[in-house]
C-alpha cells in the first residue's frame, strides 16, 4: 500500500487572528504545492485519499492536492484527522490507513511527520522535511516500510531510494 507523507506548504508567519492554527498558505506556498502535485501526476503517483490536519495551512495544501488530481482525471477523497494535528497520534492513523489498502496522502506538520516516517521506516528520516516535501513509502505488509522516493519541493525533483 502506498503512503505519501506531505508537509504543508509555506505559510504566513502570522494569521489575522493571531492564532497559529489559522495561518494560511502564502501565494509562494500555493505555487510550490501545485508544482509538487504536477510532478506527482506526471509520475503517475496518484493517491486515492488525502487526509490532512485540521489546521488551515494543511487543509489548504490538501485542497490543492485534490484539485490538482481532479484536473488530471484522477479523483481523491479528502478528509481531516485530529491525529495529524501537531502532537497527534499520526502512527495510529497510518496503521488504520494501511489496513484500508487505498493509496493515501497524509498532510501534516513538523516535527511529527519526520517522527512518523522514521517510525515507519525503522530508521532516521533521510532528509529534513521541507515545506511541501513528499515522502513516499510502501507499507505493503513490510515491517518496516520501504522508502520509495522523496519529492524535494524547492528543486521539484524526485529522489528514489538508492538503497533498493
Amino acid at each position: 500500500m502506498k503512503l505519501y507523507v506531505m508537509r504543508h506548504g509555506p505559510a504566513e508567519d502570522d494569521s489575522p487572528t493571531g492564532r497559529d492554527e489559522d495561518r494560511a498558505l502564502t501565494e509562494r506556498g500555493r505555487e510550490r504545492v501545485r508544482g509538487v502535485v504536477q510532478l506527482l501526476v506526471r509520475e503517475g503517483e496518484l493517491p486515492g485519499r488525502v487526509i490532512s490536519s485540521h489546521l488551515v495551512r494543511a487543509r489548504e495544501t490538501a485542497d490543492i492536492v485534490v484539485s490538482g488530481l481532479a484536473h488530471h482525471a484522477a479523483s481523491a477523497a479528502k478528509e481531516t484527522a485530529l491525529e495529524l494535528a501537531p502532537g497527534g497520534r499520526s502512527l495510529d492513523l497510518a496503521r488504520r490507513v494501511e489496513a484500508r489498502g487505498v493509496a493515501t496522502m497524509v498532510v501534516g506538520h513538523e516535527p511529527d511527520l519526520s517522527a512518523l516516517v522514521a517510525e515507519l521506516l525503522g530508521d532516521a528520516m533521510p532528509l529534513p522535511m521541507d515545506k511541501a516535501m513528499v515522502v513516499a513509502l510502501d507499507l505493503s505488509g513490510n515491517a518496516p516500510a520501504a522508502l520509495r522516493f522523496i519529492v524535494e519541493p524547492r528543486a521539484l525533483t524526485m529522489v528514489h531510494d538508492r538503497r533498493r
